[in-house]
């Protein structure tokens, strides 16, 4: 009796089993893909990969003559391949539709030579079709955007079969996530933030997602902080500076020792970049290194600052310079007595004290929080 329940049990293990694993095959099955080329697949990737139902979206290359081409082929435009975008979606929450709408409010479907600032066959605009339903969808959606009225010239875009795809290196991947300064200053620079707020408005809002709003309502302080702390022409930078403050923060030059502004000053307050005003570090950071310079342990914000390696002088240091104004400040170190074990060291002549009483005067009243006991 024993011996037959211990079958039974078996038989109804192996079968939940296969329900479960077939109910697994079957959930991966509902997946479908999507693929757009929109010029510059930094700028289509971060659009399409915070919509809700999109599962991923891969940047890549596709519509070549070449199996596994690099950046470099794909750029001389000589493989024919386009930069596109591969999205993996869940139609059960995200239409065909739904895509093809939010995919024309992301370029200038009229540019027949590329987008924007970037042109060349491989910055082109296409529709890749995986069915043939998605060809009648795509058709339909071109063919309704053009009756519309809302370009006055003819949308260039193609609708093309789907061929290969081919993932781009890994650094292009996520690109507007792992360099976020660089990406949204492509994307203003380039002229594509622009005309979609010019075309679409609050129109293009009716596409975007929760997600979507709180990452464009961030890159909208991102841009404002850019242009808050935007960098004057090297004309207006080389008459407001010392030849000092010239030469250290432009020329990666150094000053002496123990004979600069802020090696010894004890006062609270915060310093900013000399040329763009951009806060850097705090007085409640800075401690006595004995170096002759002013030191730190930390910046205000962990990415105030960009770090890059520098071998000069015959040896391997760390440079850093401010974000927004691309002021070479100093050195960092790991002999510091934080917690984090770091030493900033900083040229006095690349930063401006502002002392914490006149904070506020000077547009900088956030950073009171730092003093306040």
């Amino acid at each position: 009796m024993m011996k037959k329940r211990s079958y039974i049990f078996i038989a109804v293990f192996i079968i939940a089993v296969f329900i479960m694993t077939n109910n697994l095959i079957n959930a991966d099955s509902r997946d479908e893909k999507a693929t757009f080329a929109g010029g510059c697949f930094w700028c289509m990737e971060a659009a399409f990969e915070v919509l809700s139902g999109v599962i991923s979206a891969t940047a890549g290359y596709t519509g070549g003559k070449k199996d596994n081409p690099d950046y470099m082929e794909v750029s001389s435009g000589e493989t024919g391949h386009l930069e596109a975008v591969e999205v993996t979606y869940d139609p059960s929450k995200v239409s065909y539709d739904k895509l093809l709408d939010y995919f024309w409010k992301q370029i200038d479907p009229t540019d027949a030579e590329g987008q924007f600032a970037d042109k060349g066959t491989q910055y082109k605009t296409a529709i890749f079709y995986h069915s043939q339903g998605q060809k009648r969808l795509a058709e339909e959606s071109k063919e309704a955007l053009q009756a519309s009225g809302k370009f006055e010239k003819p949308i260039a875009t193609q609708i093309l079969k789907a061929s290969g795809f081919f993932p781009a290196e890994e650094y292009h991947q996520d690109y507007y996530k792992k360099n976020p300064v660089h990406y949204n200053n492509y994307k203003i620079g380039s002229g594509r933030a622009g005309f979609i707020k010019k075309t679409w408005g609050d129109e293009n809002a009716h596409g975007q997602d929760v997600k979507e709003k709180q990452r464009t309502a961030a890159v909208d302080k991102v841009q404002k902080t850019i242009k808050k702390y935007e960098k004057p022409s090297q004309a207006e930078v080389k008459k407001r500076l010392t030849p000092q403050q010239y030469e250290v923060t432009q020329q990666c030059s150094t000053e002496p020792p123990f004979k600069n502004a802020y090696w010894d000053n004890k006062r609270e307050g915060i310093y900013v970049d000399i040329v763009s005003g951009e806060p850097l570090f705090s007085s409640s950071d800075k401690f006595a290194s004995g170096t002759g310079w002013p030191s730190f342990t930390k910046p205000i914000e962990s990415d105030s600052i960009v770090e890059r390696p520098d071998t000069n002088l015959g040896m391997q240091r760390t440079e850093v310079r401010s974000k927004y104004g691309d002021s070479h400040l100093g050195h960092v170190f790991d002999d510091g007595p934080g917690p984090d074990g770091l030493r900033y060291c900083i040229n006095s002549s690349s930063l401006r004290f502002i002392p914490k009483e006149g904070l506020e005067e000077e547009g900088y009243g956030e950073y009171l929080r730092l003093f306040k006991e």
